[in-house]
Protein backbone atom coordinates (compact mmCIF):
# COMPACT_ATOMS: atom_id res chain seq x y z
CA UNK A 1 0.00 0.00 0.00
CA UNK A 2 1.09 3.59 -0.75
CA UNK A 3 2.01 6.30 2.19
CA UNK A 4 -0.72 8.26 0.40
CA UNK A 5 -4.18 6.81 0.47
CA UNK A 6 -7.53 8.07 -1.14
CA UNK A 7 -10.29 7.04 0.16
CA UNK A 8 -13.73 7.10 -1.88
CA UNK A 9 -17.29 6.22 -0.82
CA UNK A 10 -19.47 4.30 -3.27
CA UNK A 11 -22.63 6.22 -2.65
CA UNK A 12 -21.09 9.37 -3.80
CA UNK A 13 -20.90 10.80 -7.54
CA UNK A 14 -17.50 11.20 -7.67
CA UNK A 15 -17.51 7.37 -8.49
CA UNK A 16 -19.29 8.77 -11.73
CA UNK A 17 -15.49 8.84 -12.67
CA UNK A 18 -12.63 5.90 -12.38
CA UNK A 19 -11.06 7.42 -9.67
CA UNK A 20 -9.14 4.19 -8.77
CA UNK A 21 -7.74 4.23 -12.45
CA UNK A 22 -7.00 7.73 -12.97
CA UNK A 23 -5.03 8.31 -9.94
CA UNK A 24 -2.81 5.07 -9.48
CA UNK A 25 -2.58 5.47 -13.33
CA UNK A 26 -0.73 9.20 -12.43
CA UNK A 27 0.60 7.99 -9.05
CA UNK A 28 1.50 4.91 -8.75
CA UNK A 29 2.54 5.61 -5.32
CA UNK A 30 -1.03 6.36 -4.06
CA UNK A 31 -3.12 3.73 -2.72
CA UNK A 32 -7.26 4.19 -3.49
CA UNK A 33 -9.79 2.28 -1.60
CA UNK A 34 -13.60 2.45 -2.37
CA UNK A 35 -15.53 2.06 0.99
CA UNK A 36 -19.12 1.07 1.34
CA UNK A 37 -19.30 4.34 3.51
CA UNK A 38 -16.91 6.95 4.77
CA UNK A 39 -19.51 8.06 7.82
CA UNK A 40 -19.96 11.84 6.34
CA UNK A 41 -23.78 11.29 4.82
CA UNK A 42 -24.71 14.82 5.02
CA UNK A 43 -21.52 15.98 2.30
CA UNK A 44 -22.16 12.55 0.51
CA UNK A 45 -25.39 13.76 -0.46
CA UNK A 46 -24.20 17.72 -1.27
CA UNK A 47 -21.11 16.83 -3.43
CA UNK A 48 -18.52 14.91 -4.49
CA UNK A 49 -15.65 14.40 -1.86
CA UNK A 50 -13.17 11.80 -1.16
CA UNK A 51 -10.24 11.68 1.83
CA UNK A 52 -6.24 11.97 1.24
CA UNK A 53 -4.41 10.70 4.05
CA UNK A 54 -7.56 11.57 6.22
CA UNK A 55 -8.48 15.16 4.87
CA UNK A 56 -11.57 15.91 3.33
CA UNK A 57 -11.25 17.00 -0.27
CA UNK A 58 -14.09 18.22 -2.01
CA UNK A 59 -15.08 19.81 -5.38
CA UNK A 60 -18.25 21.00 -7.46
CA UNK A 61 -18.33 18.63 -9.61
CA UNK A 62 -16.83 15.07 -9.69
CA UNK A 63 -14.14 16.83 -12.47
CA UNK A 64 -13.44 19.35 -9.78
CA UNK A 65 -13.04 17.23 -6.62
CA UNK A 66 -10.33 14.79 -9.58
CA UNK A 67 -8.86 17.78 -9.53
CA UNK A 68 -8.39 18.67 -5.83
CA UNK A 69 -7.62 15.36 -4.94
CA UNK A 70 -4.47 15.70 -7.51
CA UNK A 71 -3.70 18.86 -6.01
CA UNK A 72 -4.26 17.20 -2.28
CA UNK A 73 -1.92 14.32 -3.56
CA UNK A 74 1.05 16.54 -4.62
CA UNK A 75 0.43 18.51 -1.43
CA UNK A 76 1.66 15.03 0.62
CA UNK A 77 4.23 14.08 -1.51
CA UNK A 78 5.89 17.16 -1.36
CA UNK A 79 6.04 16.32 2.62
CA UNK A 80 8.14 12.71 1.28
CA UNK A 81 10.60 14.40 -1.11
Amino acid sequence: MGAIVVEICDANVITSLDIEGIIEKEFPEVAVLNNECLAFCGLCRVRPYAMVNNRRVHGNTPEECLDNIRQAIKEELAVYQ
